[in-house]
């Protein structure tokens, strides 16, 4: 075996084991069904990782950064989240596994990395991702309804403090019809035998609803320009969706882009009319505040 290719085994080898000490560590803060699948994916790697060995004959140790990250990641924004993103890694591994596919077994490998790994990481279940829609929507109307009144507010009253205040009382109100809207939603998939309880769904959508609302409103008491927060309450409300977006694409494997673009789009163009309409009311009624 060349150098090139010992030190590219190396590496597979020592992804292996990186991944093999995540999932380990996952399954021991996970309960039930989820254990048992993060300890099944474990030994999967584990294997990988003896198949490597055994072609290197060297020990190689675990990346501690890699496995800190996801750990944290896994803590803070769900497990299913976390091990996506690090599969979404792995498919660049798998990219550089092909060039050792001349070895024996390799092709192997890398059929079980693309369908069993993935058939059993869709096993896993999160509340957090059971709930993404009435997640979305809270976020979705909270940004579409909030972006677009503020930038009609902004020009109608131009007084930044006045907007902040008209902003959070028709974002808290809308926040809780928005519950009460999650809350029929959920009750109406519980009928159709979804596990879903309507009083968390109510939950998930109102608390989106209102952080949605309390980021949006924040530049118009942190800022002295009223434009300028109109431009950053903009900003942000594009910031979200991305971040929402990424998340849920990378949970479901989806899409990015289509689902960005098209949140994005309406939001803003709800902005503009909102704001033009701001400008006529202030122009034809003469307000000034």
């Amino acid at each position: 075996m060349d150098a090139e290719t010992h030190a590219a085994a190396v590496k597979a080898q020592q992804d292996e084991i990186t991944e093999c000490q995540i999932y380990r560590l996952l399954a021991k803060r996970s309960r039930g069904k989820n254990s048992e699948v993060l300890n099944r994916i474990a030994r999967d790697e584990e294997a990988h990782h003896a198949f490597w060995k055994g072609i290197t004959k060297v020990d190689v140790a675990p990346r501690k950064r890699s496995v800190m990250w996801y750990t944290f990641l896994a803590r803070t924004v769900g497990v299913v989240f976390s091990v996506r993103l690090m599969e979404r890694g792995e498919h660049l591994a798998q990219d550089a596994y092909k060039k050792l596919d001349h070895i024996e077994g390799v092709a192997a490998i890398i059929r079980d990395e693309e369908a069993h790994e993935q058939a059993l990481i869709n096993m896993i279940a999160e509340e957090k991702l059971d709930y993404a829609g009435s997640i979305v929507l809270g976020l979705n109307d909270a940004l579409v309804e909030l972006t677009g009144a503020l930038a009609g507010l902004t020009f109608a009253l131009q007084s930044a403090k006045v907007v902040a205040m008209a902003g959070f009382i028709t974002g808290f109100a809308a926040s809780l019809s928005m519950a009460a809207s999650g809350y029929l939603q959920g009750k109406e998939e519980a009928t159709q035998n979804e596990v879903k309880s309507p009083l968390k769904a109510a939950m998930y959508t109102g608390l989106a609803y209102v952080a949605t609302v309390l980021v949006l409103i924040a530049p118009y008491l942190l800022l002295p320009n009223i434009f300028h927060a109109l431009i950053a309450t903009l900003t942000l409300a594009v910031l979200i969706v991305a971040g929402y977006t990424f998340y849920i694409s990378v949970a479901k494997n989806l899409k990015f882009w289509p689902r960005f673009l098209e949140m994005a789009v309406i939001s803003l163009a709800v902005a503009v009319l909102s704001f033009g309409v701001g400008w006529l009311i202030r122009d034809v009624f003469g307000i000034e505040i």
